[in-house]
């Protein structure tokens, strides 16, 4: 099955036609409008450096191309498009884009749903032959040190991990180790490239019919065996030597005799034994790996080590000059190790290189045979020809042993085909190996230009397409230049040179000079013993010395006697073709070997769907920041982008046959579809021009040729896939869709109820702890006001220590804290510190405690900075008890035991919490002392002791003074935690009704924070529900067609509503003038209906019809209008009240109520008489109860240092009343309870909200209850 196509069209552009002729016509709207907005294009209007496809460029010329590159280059994007064409520029380092999730993003896309990448070719590659049944080849070309073999090995990466198919894990894992073993033995680290490819390689993956790689072939073209015996200074030989001499083994090196690289002459002539990001050793472990996956056999291996450790002992062979003249061996031990590596005799090897035997022929027929001594140079050329037959073939043979084992084992449909070869080169000197290296190139640049430019243009001219024809260099006169037999070029003047003069290569590289001034091109020039060609990519002038010799690529009479006398039948296959001697036949030159390889590979690529990577190299020096504008303009210009891009604006992105488009899209059109069936009755053409006029596409992107459809943008083709592989989805949709709308009916209620359930049971947990804490206290200690909220929880990590924020992992390292271990509590608290010759004083800390250890860290200014450390650590086991006072002081004392630093008193807003914790983790072992007094050791041998007083003029906390603590009252020891209050009650709403028009809220004033409206908590059975206030309801709105809420059911009399409560006046005790919104201004003595009261001290009242809020008690800072007559020593409360309440008029008890009768909620309920909640005493427990399972807590930020109503309060901005506030509004909206996951406040207010100081709550059973009601009702 091919994979999926995407393509995102916002605008009806996906759906897929129906088979009616109203699912025809909104298809056809669908489609045009997606097309209309252009959306794929949305993707290049985004900031962006650059044009990610050059065809958008403003300007086309050579300088805006570069400009281009330049800045996507600097932004790090390498990847840039000119249409299908992929340009790739070397970052010369490892970008983070090559990874697996980036694989996998690029899966089913098409190029223009993602960023330009090479992973985008291979996937449009890998789709087309699945989906069109066509061979494809990637061509990557470029200059030498470009990125080339990075992108085949990409390439190869993204086909290996997409392809599917059964036991193809085998084929895929010998592709990819195709790329080290290939690379170990065939690259080499060049001045230009540190792993530059010296062969071409075309390797093709072979596919059955579903897509999977059954096998591979590798073609080997062009090895550069002249480096195995010779390097420029800087570069380096093969790879493969240097991970030899460095990685074999101890077993390895005595077999063989291998030293390191600075041993042999072939590896350390050129000066250069490392490469910076090159580590030898490991790539050897890599490249025996590779063997073992292509299974290549250990006996294979071993031949294949002995083969090149012969050739590095061949190169240490030296010669020395006899007094005849004649070169002799130097050093015999040489030889002889060489001997005992080919198994040969020694004195064979020192004869066939130090001499030759020549046969002299007369009238074709054998003459006599003469030994003719070598000199020293003629000598070290026979060793390094020696040297160079064996390494070439036995590349070769390696190239066939993998091919071998990566035959296709399957029936092959298809094939992916990748070319990997060398770049154009252009050195100071170039010779035979640039010659046909750039011969090759401009091989491919003339498919490059028939695929691209010529044959666009005369396919437009064939088929009657209207164009703008684009003028192209065709670069064909380069190739006959080199190729051509008549008349001769490069190539014919050579082998002829070689074939007249073949005894004296001085003589026939003079002949060869002699023929090159008969050779008449535009392209060449001869000058003396140089000759110019001009390549597509630039002149490059050629030296003549030493071409003939290379050409004729023949290895004397006397190696390949030598050779065949071996003992090793692995060096002996290495050379299975002999020339014969009685042969007519001139034996092919490596001229045209190469000539007839470049021929095959073309006609390859020919039958083959070509796409095209072309890769820049940005600078010289291989640097990631650099950019050599002027170099790289020569690599535009000489790789056509320019045309390239002037060809894709003029011309159409995609053509087919009339037959194979009605073939694919037949499905997109009703007239031609039905049911999946093909159905229409005309021909194809007509077919395919019904297709795109009922796909909706404008009539400017596509235009019918005479035997083919094209189509301009190519984003129109994506559209057209996306509605062919959306039909099916689309039929079974509409199954899908009423089936998900019973499954969403009947499921409704069941989230509902999990989704409460997931939003209470952490409360509950917390509240589980929280009570514990208060057994734990059993009775003994005055509680805070804050502490007994039903809202508080014990949180546990304030600090979020075990958390990733950046403090909580800044503590835990300054504590030393291990990966295993659990914090249960964090929070900062304040040390009682004693410092010599001055009273003790509090000092801040942060004090953590885990399930092995209590921590005290303290922050200091080292050198300037503020640096967190450990204090103290007190393990759990080492904690005798903890000492508390009775009084609601936030003090506590750790007796650890006899310890030189003794036991810390620390001050800290969470000391319950933090002894609950304590007692949890210690399971009670603990023991908590609660007295008037904590004693404590203030140092080892030395006690100490602080007091607690009461003093009423402390308005908040605790004041520390010479071991005594003043603190005001609290509330009773017996307190418990408040319960929640109950919500109010609405009516429920239905899963389809509308909902009630609210009745206009009263305007609260503006410049002054208003309290928040508070339900009052019940007091149990003796409370007495008031009656619900009659309030002016909003006009109903006009109908709008909706279902309306059905009447309630008669079936019986409602009983008469019980008497209700005389309403409560109060009276007002002072003026008030007022001219802020929403306030009342009040007169002594006015009575009023008080309608919600707030603890802030403002009051929302009733007079005479009006509703306005009025001070009951309130501050001075909250009133900006102070009345003259307040009488207050302190500065910040107003010790006289407002409002007074008027004792009501006494009446009968009233009678028992009816039960009571199931009715719609009111509006909203009016106010009742308070009731206060009476807590109930607790008995303290002998010792403390068993600790509860702990709960998962999420950290609060918390500050010690503020006061409490600050942390719990409700005055503060972000405090309890905002949070009340919120929940109370969420609950109304159908949300959470007060046990509800902890909502984040940012510690702001409304401008106009006066913050309220009432501890109003949610009652948890009510708002469950609530909620249920409402799922029923829904249901």
């Amino acid at each position: 099955m091919a994979p999926t196509r995407k393509a995102k069209i916002k605008a009806g552009g996906g759906a897929a036609p129906s088979s009616s002729a109203a699912g025809a016509h909104k298809s056809k709207a669908g489609a045009g409008t997606g097309f209309a907005k252009a959306d794929w294009k949305e993707g290049f209007r985004k900031k962006q450096a650059g044009v990610s496809d050059m065809t958008l460029l403003s300007t086309i010329s050579n300088d805006a191309v570069n400009d281009n590159l330049k800045k996507r280059f600097e932004n790090a994007e390498i990847y840039t498009y000119i249409g299908h064409v992929l340009i790739s520029v070397n970052p010369f380092r490892m970008l983070p884009i090559y990874t697996d999730d980036v694989l996998h993003s690029y899966r089913g896309k098409n190029r223009l749903e993602m960023a330009p990448h090479v992973y985008a070719i291979a996937e449009s590659a890998y789709y087309h032959m699945i989906s069109y049944k066509e061979n494809q080849c990637v061509i990557i070309s470029g200059e030498s040190g470009a990125g080339k073999t990075e992108a085949a090995k990409r390439i190869m990466q993204y086909i290996a991990a997409v392809a599917g198919g059964q036991g193809i894990d085998g084929v895929k894992e010998m592709v990819l180790a195709t790329n080290p073993l290939l690379e170990s033995f065939g690259c080499a680290k060049t001045l230009r490239n540190n792993n530059s490819s010296r062969h071409g390689k075309y390797l093709e993956i072979e596919f059955d019919d579903h897509g999977g790689p059954v096998g591979a072939v590798i073609t080997n073209y062009l090895l550069e065996k002249n480096r195995v015996t010779g390097q420029i200074n800087s570069e380096r030989n093969f790879h493969i030597f240097y991970q030899l001499t460095k990685g074999a083994s101890a077993a390895q090196r005595d077999a063989y005799g291998l030293q390191g690289p600075e041993a042999y002459a072939y590896t350390s002539k050129s000066k250069c034994l490392e490469v910076p990001g090159i580590n030898d050793v490991q790539d050897w472990a890599d490249t025996l790996k590779a063997m073992d996956v292509i299974g290549i056999t250990k006996q294979e291996q071993d031949d294949m080590l002995r083969q090149l450790a012969a050739i590095l002992w061949i190169g240490n062979v030296q010669f020395g000059v006899a007094d005849d003249g004649n070169a002799f061996v130097q050093d015999q031990t040489v030889t002889e190790f060489v001997a005992y590596l080919l198994e040969v005799d020694a004195a064979l090897v020192n004869k066939a290189l130090t001499s030759r035997v020549m046969e002299t022929q007369r009238g074709g027929r054998r003459g006599s045979v003469y030994e003719v001594p070598l000199n020293p140079a003629q000598a070290s050329s026979v060793r390094d020809a020696l040297a160079k037959a064996i390494y070439n073939n036995l590349f070769d043979w390696i190239v066939e042993r993998v091919n071998k084992s990566m035959r296709a084992k399957a029936p092959t449909s298809h094939i992916i085909g990748v070319l990997d070869i060398y770049g154009f080169e252009i050195f100071d000197t170039n010779q035979f190996e640039q010659l046909c290296i750039n011969y090759v190139n401009e091989k491919l640049q003339q498919i490059f230009i028939q695929l691209t430019l010529k044959t666009e243009q005369e396919e437009y001219v064939r088929e009657q397409i209207k164009w703008t024809p684009i003028e192209y260099f065709n670069n064909k006169v380069v190739c006959d230049l080199i190729e051509e037999k008549r008349p001769p070029g490069v190539f014919a003047a050579l082998n002829d040179a070689c074939a007249t003069a073949h005894a004296d290569p001085t003589a026939a590289d003079g002949s060869f000079v002699q023929r090159l001034g008969g050779v008449s091109s535009p392209q060449f020039e001869s000058r003396g013993s140089k000759f110019l060609v001009r390549h597509y990519a630039g002149d490059v002038m050629y030296t003549v010395a030493g071409m003939t010799d290379k050409n004729k690529d023949v290895l004397l009479k006397d190696l390949l006697d030598l050779i065949a006398s071996s003992k090793n039948l692995f060096l002996q296959g290495l050379f299975p073709d002999r020339p014969d001697p009685d042969s007519k036949k001139r034996p092919p030159t490596a001229s045209d070997k190469i000539k007839a390889s470049a021929n095959a590979l073309v006609e390859k690529l020919m039958r083959s769907q070509p796409s095209y990577i072309r890769t820049i190299k940005p600078n010289q020096n291989k640097s990631p920041t650099e950019y050599d504008s002027k170099a790289i303009l020569h690599q535009i210009k000489y790789l056509g982008l320019q045309e390239n891009i002037r060809v894709r604006r003029a011309g159409f992105a995609y053509r087919n046959t009339f037959e194979k488009m009605v073939e694919r899209f037949y499905l997109l059109s009703p007239a031609t579809s039905y049911a999946g069936d093909y159905i229409w009755q005309g021909d194809s053409t007509s077919g395919c021009e019904r297709i795109l006029r009922d796909t909706g596409i404008a009539k400017e992107e596509w235009q019918m040729g005479t035997t083919k459809a094209f189509i301009k943008n190519p984003e129109t083709l994506f559209a057209l896939e996306h509605m062919r592989d959306r039909y099916w989805h689309n039929m079974a949709s509409r199954i899908q869709r009423a089936w998900r709308g019973y499954l969403r009916y009947r499921n409704e209620c069941a989230r509902k109820i999990q989704r409460f359930w997931m939003n209470k049971k952490e409360g509950i947990a917390l509240a589980a702890l929280r009570d514990y804490g208060h057994q734990v206290l059993g009775g003994r200690k005055e509680r805070r006001r804050f502490s007994l909220l039903s809202m508080r929880r014990f949180q546990g990590d304030y600090l979020g220590v075990s958390e990733a924020g950046p403090q909580g992992q800044s503590l835990r390292n300054s504590a030393s804290i291990g990966s295993g271990e659990a914090v249960v509590f964090s929070a900062r608290a304040q040390l009682l510190v004693s410092k010599l010759g001055r009273s003790s004083k509090p000092s801040p800390r942060y004090l953590i405690l885990s399930d092995k250890a209590v921590y005290i860290l303290i922050t200091q200014v080292v050198n300037g900075r503020a640096s967190t450390s450990l204090e103290r650590k007190i393990p759990l086991v080492t904690i005798r008890s903890i000492g508390l006072s009775q009084l609601r002081d936030d003090w506590f004392a750790i007796n650890a035991g006899i310890t030189e630093e003794g036991d810390p008193l620390l001050h800290c807003y969470f000391k319950t919490e933090f002894v609950t914790h304590l007692m949890q983790r210690t399971n009670a072992a603990v023991q908590v002392l609660i007295g008037p007094t904590i004693a404590y050791a203030k140092k080892k041998d030395k006690q100490a002791q602080i007091t607690f007083k009461k003093d009423e003029s402390i308005r908040k906390d605790d004041v520390y003074k010479s071991s005594s603590v003043s603190v005001p009252s609290g509330e009773p020891a017996s307190s418990q935690s408040r319960p929640p209050v109950q919500r109010k009650a609405r009516a429920p709403r239905t899963f389809t009704s509308n909902r009630e028009p609210r009745a206009p809220a009263a305007v609260k004033p503006m410049g002054r924070a208003a309290p928040q409206a508070q339900t009052l908590p019940s007091g149990g059975s003796s409370f007495v529900p008031a009656a619900p206030a009659v309030r002016a309801q909003a006009p109903a709105a006009p109908s709008t067609g909706r279902a309306a809420p059905l009447p309630p059911s008669r079936s019986a009399a409602p009983p008469p509503p019980p008497a209700a409560p005389e309403k409560e006046q109060w009276k007002a005790l002072h003026n008030f003038e007022t001219n802020q919104p929403g306030e009342m201004a009040l007169k002594k003595d006015d009575v009023l209906d008080v309608v919600t009261k707030d603890d802030g001290g403002w009051w929302l009242v009733k007079k005479g019809g009006q509703e306005g809020w009025a001070p009951s008690n309130v501050s001075r800072k909250e009133s900006q209008k102070k009345p003259q007559h307040w009488a207050s020593t302190d500065p910040n409360v107003c010790d006289q009240q407002y409002l007074q309440l008027v004792p009501p008029k006494p009446r009968a008890a009233p009678a028992a109520p009816a039960a009571p009768v199931r009715r719609a909620p009111p509006i909203a309920p009016a106010a009742a008489s308070s009731a206060p909640v009476v807590p109930v005493a607790q008995t303290a427990p002998s010792r403390a109860p068993a600790a509860p399972r702990a709960p998962t807590a999420h950290s609060v930020a918390a500050d010690p240092n503020a006061a409490p109503v600050s942390v719990f309060g409700s005055g503060g901005p972000g405090g309890l009343a905002a949070i009340l506030a919120a929940k109370r509004a969420a609950a109304e909206n159908g949300g959470a309870s007060s046990y509800d996951s902890p909502a984040s406040s940012n510690g702001s207010t409304p401008a106009n909200s006066r913050p309220g100081s009432g501890l109003g709550e949610l009652n948890y059973l009510g708002c469950f209850g609530f909620a249920w009601s409402q799922t029923i009702a829904r249901t």
